[in-house]
């Protein structure tokens, strides 16, 4: 038995209890803490801006996922702190509630983590690295976990202002280090739109992206974007605007469109609160409210009943936007607004204001009511469609006789369902799965596409009866739901892909909760089938086909590197080192960085900061790419006091140069790769000579030789890319796609809801003319494409 004294009470100092506890500060180390991290920085140039010191921000992901967040603020105070006897920045940086944000004379309206969000990032980073450009100079420092690696010092001079942090996260702490560009464009969107005139740009350096953003005309610029590719019933959105006390600010903008979702977008202090709070709830009050006292009003001899707020809610795009001087957020990461007097204040000043906003506009009032009488018609009817899998399992109410092969196991976390293509795979789904925790229910052809239909015609549609009955659910609430894993399970061919589509459509406008509460997978069957004789082989994907076939060919070959025998399984794992490189070098190839460039900066054995500092350091590399035919120009950073190369091509006057700095060479990356250049630099600097037995063969580089053996090891066996589930028998289906120990399924989740609330209308909506126009954009992106 264990003693619990005194002694078993610790004490976290300083940033510790941060890396103890870190979904205490930013809710979670999955990628929505991660992302968290980014949010932090730029809410605090965004409080700049709000004060007017900021008009450019700029966020770029690394190619070894760090990140680099840039504006051109005051600067963080460099100063002694009078109290700490330390700088001001560092102050900031190491110590918990520290900052401007409490004195509402520097920031009226903040979006941080209250003083622990600069302090948190640091602690939570595997190293960060902070720059202020303040009064002529720029100031430096460096910290790894949290901890002051050197004093605050002065590394060049400077004619700008700003504050430029770059930190890369935690390894041990984060489940994945990996940036999503489409997760931070699209808050950096959201952002732009909230505040008018500041310029942000989001830089991906790892796939060669880039999106400036700077939106003229707020939320309802933002409104007009959301209902882009949709068709309006107005042209320009209700817009209301208040400053009136108690609330110190709040502004909607409504757009409704012939669609039949509603779509909602609230803030609080520019922080978007994904599940609303009580600033939504008095938005929809109000709305309500006003609606039907303009019916009172004006329209009472023909409309005798009320609408109700569900009737609104059709085709209903809005953003709701307050500030407040002291939010109270349900949780560390601000997804919920809690502060309850919000509500009334909310709903008295919009009553108000969309009461007088309508009597000037009784057409306006009129569209939004026709279209909620239009929805009240709807509902009714779809009230009775609904009554079918309301209360009803699929069992009890023996609609579907024989198709839903369900599993025997009545614990829904331990439960999961295949939704299959068809009855040919169907049939082998059934056979070699594991019938205590897994159940099958194949479809039959193609489901409706709800994005064109209402929802009496979706809930009567025989298939999305079948699959709303057998997750046990109705389309309100998925409290009922019989299965943890909902697995869509289809064939790899054009067929497949868009019955995949069609559910994934369903899933997110009708059962959105199955996506965010993580129940939805897609199944991930072989990408390959490899027959040798009577033996085949499945591989999941391109990496384990290459495997494979590089292993056959070594069973084939010698190879030799300069006047040596490489041992086999020297060369097996030199192979797999070489793929690696020559995948970094087109990544770079991909970012304007030659492999020609790339090779000279390995071979000449560039990779710290003093490589940079003086040109003596740089001869070897000038003299190696001099000559390739390169010309070199040497130039010198004031603001860093370090050397850089300008690289131009003579064979390609018209491309631009291309920059060799100390910024190439410190990313993480790099040095993984230079550390594994030197594993397997004799394969690029000696020649290579390999035979199979009959013949000798010498190679240029290591490219051809990772060819040579991909050629080699295709000899003799037959190769068919793999399209559909009913070409398995059941024991190969359950060994590739279905057991649990050996499979790959893909979770679907949603990293931006603006942007996927536009594809699926562009694709899957009713203008033709926005889908020709994405197809033609998109065409030479499509890989592996079935006719």
């Amino acid at each position: 038995m264990r003693e619990y004294g005194a002694e078993s009470i610790k004490i976290l100092g300083g940033l510790d209890a941060v890396r103890k506890v870190p979904s205490m500060y930013i809710g979670s180390t999955g990628p929505e803490g991660l992302h968290h991290l980014v949010y932090e920085l730029v809410d605090n140039s965004i409080d700049e801006a709000l004060e007017g010191y900021c008009s450019r921000i700029v966020i770029t992901i690394h190619r070894d996922n760090s990140i680099t967040c840039e504006d051109n603020g005051r600067g963080i105070p460099v100063e002694l702190h009078k109290e700490e006897n330390i700088p001001a920045l560092e102050v900031v940086l190491t110590k918990l509630h520290a900052g401007g944000k409490f004195d509402k004379d520097s920031y009226m309206y903040s979006a941080g983590l209250h003083g622990v969000g600069l302090s948190v990032v640091n602690a939570l980073s595997e190293y960060l690295e902070v720059e202020v450009r303040r009064e002529g100079k720029v100031y430096f420092q460096r910290y790894e976990a949290g901890n002051k690696i050197n004093e605050l010092k002065v590394i060049g001079d400077t004619d700008k202002k700003g504050t430029k942090i770059l930190f890369r996260p935690d390894e041990n702490i984060f489940e994945s280090v990996e940036f999503s560009y489409e997760t931070i464009a699209h808050r950096m969107r959201e952002i732009s739109f909230l505040n008018n005139g500041i310029h942000i740009t989001v830089i991906d350096e790892k796939k060669g992206r880039r999106h400036d953003f700077k939106h003229e005309g707020g939320i309802r610029a933002f409104v007009k974007y959301l209902n882009t590719n949709k068709t309006v019933l107005f042209e320009e959105p209700v817009y209301v605007v208040s400053t009136k006390q108690p609330l110190d600010y709040i502004e909607t903008a409504i757009q409704y469109n012939d669609g039949y979702n509603e779509n909602i977008y609230s803030f609080v202090n520019n922080v978007n609160t994904q599940e609303g709070g009580t600033h939504v709830a008095g938005f929809r009050s109000a709305l309500t409210r006003s609606i039907n006292n303009f019916i009172t009003v004006n329209l009472s001899q023909k409309i005798k009943e009320n609408i109700s707020g569900d009737d609104l809610r059709e085709g209903l795009v809005v953003v709701v936007s307050i500030k407040i001087q002291n939010p109270q957020f349900e949780g560390q990461t601000k997804t919920k607004l809690g502060n309850s007097e919000i509500k009334g204040l909310v709903e008295s000043v919009l009553n108000e204001k969309l009461t007088e906003y309508f009597e000037l506009n009784p057409d306006i009032a009129k569209i939004i009511i026709n279209k909620a009488l239009e929805a009240k018609k709807a509902r009714e009817a779809a009230k009775k469609a609904k009554e079918l899998v309301k209360t009803k399992s699929l069992l009890e109410s023996g609609v579907l006789p024989g198709k839903l092969a369900d599993c025997q196991e009545s614990d829904p976390s331990a439960c999961e369902i295949y939704i299959v293509e068809g009855d040919s795979a169907g049939g082998s789904a059934k056979q070699g799965r594991n019938r205590k925790i897994q159940a099958i229910l194949p479809l039959k052809g193609k489901i409706l596409n709800v994005e064109k239909s209402r929802q009496e015609k979706v809930l009567t549609n025989q298939e999305i009866k079948s699959l709303y009955l057998a997750l046990g659910i109705n389309s309100d609430n998925i409290e009922r739901l019989r299965y943890h894993k909902v697995i869509i399970m289809t064939d790899a061919d054009v067929d497949g892909s868009h019955i995949r589509t069609l559910l994934l459509t369903l899933f997110y406008r009708k059962m959105p909760e199955l996506i965010t509460n993580g129940y939805l997978y897609i199944a991930q069957p072989p990408l390959y089938k490899i027959k040798h004789g009577q033996k085949e082989i499945y591989a999941k994907d391109e990496d384990e086909f290459d495997r494979l076939i590089i292993q056959r060919s070594m069973e084939k070959i010698t190879c030799y590197v300069g006047s040596g025998l490489v041992d086999p399984d020297k060369l097996k794992n030199s192979v797999e080192i070489i793929k690696s490189m020559e995948r970094f070098f087109r990544e770079m190839e991909a970012a304007g960085v030659t492999k020609q460039l790339m090779l000279g900066l390995l071979e000449s054995d560039i990779y710290r900061r003093e490589d940079f500092e003086t040109e003596e350091r740089l001869k070897k590399l000038k003299g190696r790419l001099e000559g390739r035919g390169y010309k070199i120009y040497v130039v010198k950073d004031r603001e860093y006091n370090l050397l850089s190369l300008q690289v131009s091509d003579d064979t390609k006057p018209e491309q631009p140069p291309v920059t060799i700095d100390y910024e190439l060479c410190c990313r993480a990356d790099y040095k993984k790769y230079y550390t594994a250049y030197r594993q397997v630099r004799i394969f690029y600097e000696q020649p290579l000579k390999i035979t199979d037995g009959n013949r000798e063969e010498y190679l240029a580089n290591p490219e051809e030789l990772l060819q040579y053996m991909s050629n080699k090891g295709k000899e003799g066996i037959t190769i068919q890319r793999y399209k559909g589930l009913g070409e398995m028998n059941p024991e190969q289906l359950w060994a590739t796609t279905m057991d649990p120990d050996r499979r790959t399924i893909i979770k679907v989740s949603i990293e931006d809801a603006v942007e996927a609330d536009q594809v699926f209308t562009v694709l899957m909506g009713n203008n033709i003319e926005t889908r020709r126009i994405f197809i033609e954009e998109n065409a030479l992106s499509v890989k592996n494409l079935d006719i």
